[in-house]
C-alpha cells in the first residue's frame, strides 16, 4: 500500500490530470481491498490516509463517494472497533476538509448511499467520546448529515443516533445542530407506525425546550466551523404540529414549551410565532393544521400541558390565516365551538388579542402565496360571497404568480371573520368594545357568550363596512 502511495504521490506532483484521475481510481480500488481483506495494519492505513488528506484529491474529480465507501468498508471490516474508529476518523477528516471548502459546501448534496456510513460512524463515535478529546470527527459527520434532504427516508434509523446528541450534556456539544436535524425530519412525523413509543418519548425529552441550546459551535481548525442557521421559534412550531398528531401528542411535555409560553405571552411574540407557522406550513411533506380536527387536537393537548399562550396561538392561526375555507360552515361550527370552549374554560370573556389579530391585516406576499397554494390555484382563495373588484396593490411584487385582487379578497374575508367572532361571543361591534372597556376596568371575566353557532350565511356576503 505504501509503495502504491509513492507512485500516487509522484503522479499527483508531475502527472497530467488524466493520469491523476486514473491514479485516484486505482488508489480507491487498492484501499477498499486492503480494508475489506484486512491486508494493511491500522497504523499503515491511518498513515496513508493522513498523506492523502494532505494531498486532498477530491477536487480533482467528483470522488466524494469514495470516502463514504471507505467508511462503509471500515465499519463492516474485521478490524476491532477502536481501530475502525481511528481509520474512519481519518477518512471523515478528509471528507470534512472537502466539505468545509468554500467552493463546494453549497454543492455537497448527500446521496442516499452515504447515509448508512454517516449514521454508522456516528453510532461508533458514541463509544469513544469519553476516551477522546475534541475536536471530534463526529461533528463533521453531523454537519454533513444536516445538509441532507434525504432525512425523512432514514428517520427511523436516525432517531436512536440523534437522541443522545440532543442532550446538552453530550460531549459533542452540538445540540443546536441536532435540533436543526430534528426539524428537517418533519416529513417523517406522520409515518411512525413502527417506532416504539418509548423511543418517541426519549426523543422528545431530549428535544426538551428548543430555546435552550448551546450558543457556541464546535471549532474546525480552531475557527468556528459554520453558522448553524437554527431558529428556535420554528422548532417550537414543529412541536405544535406534533401536538395535533395522534402518535406524538402523548409524548409531549410542558417542558417542550416553557420558553415558547413566555415568548408568546405578548402580542409581538404571537405575531412572530404566526409568521413562522406560515413558514412551516409551506413544507410539502407536512400537513400543517389544515383541518379543524388537527387544530382542535393541538389546542386541547396544549391546554392539558398548561400551555395556554401557545394554545391561543393555534386558535389565532385558525381565525386569521384563511387556512379554513370561510364558506365551510361545518368546519367553522367546529372551530367556533372549540374557540368558545377555550375562552370560557380559561376565564376569558372577550378574546381581545384574537380580535386585534383578525383586524391586523397581514399583507406579506408569503401569506397570499400560501393561500394560493393551499386552495390549489383557485381564482380567489379568499373570495367569499359577492365582493367588489379590487384595485392593484402597489406593494405587490409583479414577479409573484398571484393577482392583486387576492389582497382585497383576504381583507374582505377577514371582515367576515370579525363579524363571525362578534356573533360567536354574542356581541356587535359596539357592544364588543363596551365589554372590553368594562372587562379592563373591572377585570370582569364572566361575560356571557352568545349562541355557539358561527355566523349565518348572510355574513359571508359582507363587504367593507
Amino acid at each position: 500500500m505504501c509503495n502504491f502511495l509513492n507512485v500516487f504521490f509522484k503522479v499527483y506532483l508531475w502527472g497530467t490530470s488524466e493520469a491523476l484521475e486514473t491514479a485516484i481510481k486505482l488508489f480507491n480500488q487498492r484501499l477498499q481491498i486492503s480494508i475489506r481483506e484486512k491486508k494493511a495494519h491500522q497504523h499503515d492505513l491511518t498513515s496513508v490516509l493522513s498523506t492523502v488528506t494532505d494531498l486532498y484529491p477530491f477536487p480533482v474529480m467528483d470522488t466524494r463517494e469514495f470516502g463514504f465507501s471507505w467508511i462503509d468498508n471500515v465499519l463492516n471490516s474485521s478490524y476491532p472497533e477502536d481501530e475502525q474508529y481511528r481509520i474512519a476518523s481519518r477518512i471523515m477528516g478528509l471528507l470534512g476538509k472537502h466539505f468545509y471548502s468554500t467552493t463546494t459546501e453549497h454543492a455537497f448534496h448527500v446521496q442516499p448511499a452515504w447515509m448508512p456510513p454517516l449514521l454508522g460512524f456516528l453510532s461508533l463515535c458514541e463509544k469513544f467520546y469519553t476516551t477522546e478529546h475534541p475536536p471530534y470527527p463526529g461533528f463533521i459527520a453531523l454537519r454533513i448529515l444536516s445538509s441532507s434532504s434525504m432525512l425523512p427516508k432514514f428517520s427511523e434509523t436516525i432517531t436512536p443516533v440523534l437522541t443522545p446528541l440532543l442532550l446538552p450534556t453530550h460531549p459533542l456539544q452540538s445540540r443546536s445542530l441536532a435540533l436543526k436535524i430534528f426539524g428537517l425530519m418533519s416529513g417523517w412525523f406522520i409515518r411512525i407506525e413502527n417506532v416504539p413509543g418509548q423511543d418517541l418519548d426519549n426523543l422528545l425529552q431530549a428535544v426538551g425546550d428548543p430555546f435552550q441550546f448551546i450558543s457556541g459551535s464546535p471549532l474546525q481548525d480552531e475557527q468556528p466551523a459554520f453558522a448553524i442557521g437554527y431558529e428556535p421559534t420554528r422548532m417550537a412550531v414543529i412541536l405544535i404540529v406534533l401536538a395535533s398528531l395522534d402518535s406524538w401528542r402523548v409524548h409531549l411535555h410542558h417542558s417542550n414549551f416553557t420558553s415558547c409560553e413566555e415568548r408568546v405571552s405578548t402580542e409581538e411574540g404571537k405575531r412572530t410565532a404566526l409568521k413562522w407557522m406560515l413558514d412551516v406550513a409551506t413544507l410539502p411533506s407536512l400537513e400543517f393544521l389544515h383541518k379543524p380536527a388537527g387544530i382542535i387536537a393541538a389546542t386541547k393537548r396544549l391546554e392539558e400541558l398548561q400551555c395556554l399562550n401557545t394554545a391561543e396561538v393555534v386558535i389565532m392561526w385558525a381565525w386569521t390565516t384563511g387556512v379554513i375555507d370561510p364558506a365551510d360552515h361545518d368546519a367553522w361550527r367546529s372551530i367556533g365551538r372549540d374557540t368558545l370552549r377555550f375562552y370560557q374554560a380559561n376565564g376569558i370573556g372577550c378574546p381581545t388579542v384574537l380580535k386585534r389579530r383578525v383586524t391586523d391585516m397581514p399583507t406579506e406576499n408569503i401569506h397570499i402565496k400560501y393561500l394560493v397554494e393551499r386552495y390549489e390555484g383557485a381564482p380567489s382563495p379568499c373570495r367569499v360571497g359577492s365582493v367588489r373588484r379590487s384595485v392593484p396593490d402597489p406593494t405587490l411584487s409583479m414577479t409573484l404568480p398571484i393577482s392583486p385582487r387576492h389582497f382585497t379578497d383576504l381583507r374582505v374575508s377577514q371582515v367576515c371573520q370579525l363579524k363571525r367572532l362578534y356573533h360567536l361571543f354574542g356581541y356587535g361591534p359596539t357592544t364588543w368594545e363596551e365589554a372590553i372597556t368594562v372587562g379592563e376596568r373591572e377585570r370582569a371575566t364572566d361575560a356571557s357568550p352568545g349562541q355557539e353557532s358561527v355566523a349565518p350565511v348572510s355574513y359571508l356576503a359582507c363587504d367593507y363596512p
